[in-house]
C-alpha cells in the first residue's frame, strides 16, 4: 500500500483567522477537542470520530482543519490517517490546545 502525506500549511504562515474559522464549526471543534485531549498524538482515521455527517461533509471538515494547519493527513489509498500538529500549534498559538483539552474534560468528566 502506498502512503502519501497530503501537503499542509507551513507553521510560519498559520493564520489565526483561518484557525478560528476552522474551530467555529462544532464538528471540527469536536475533532480538535478529542485530538488535543489525547496526549499520545497517535494517528487516527477520519472514521474514528463520531461525526453525525455524510462522508462528503466529513471530508470537507477534515480538509478545512488541514488547510488551517491544525492537522496533517496521510493518504493510504482507501482511507486517510489524521494527526494533530501539536508541536507546531503550541509554538504558534501557545495555550490553544490546552483550552481545547480543558473543553474535553468538561464534556467528558470521567475521562
Amino acid at each position: 500500500m502506498v502512503e502519501t502525506v497530503v501537503p499542509q500549511a507551513d507553521t510560519d504562515v498559520l493564520d489565526l483567522g483561518a484557525v478560528l474559522r476552522a474551530l467555529a464549526d462544532e464538528h471540527r471543534r469536536a475533532v480538535m477537542i478529542e485530538l488535543a485531549a489525547d496526549r499520545s498524538d497517535g494517528e487516527r482515521t477520519c472514521h474514528s470520530f463520531n461525526l453525525p455527517v455524510s462522508k462528503q461533509t466529513r471530508t470537507y471538515h477534515f480538509r478545512t482543519l488541514r488547510d488551517a494547519g491544525l492537522i496533517c493527513e496521510t493518504n493510504y489509498g482507501n482511507k486517510k490517517g489524521v494527526r494533530l500538529r501539536r508541536a507546531e500549534i503550541d509554538r504558534r498559538f501557545p495555550g490553544l490546545l490546552d483550552l481545547l483539552a480543558a473543553e474535553f474534560s468538561q464534556v467528558n468528566p470521567a475521562s
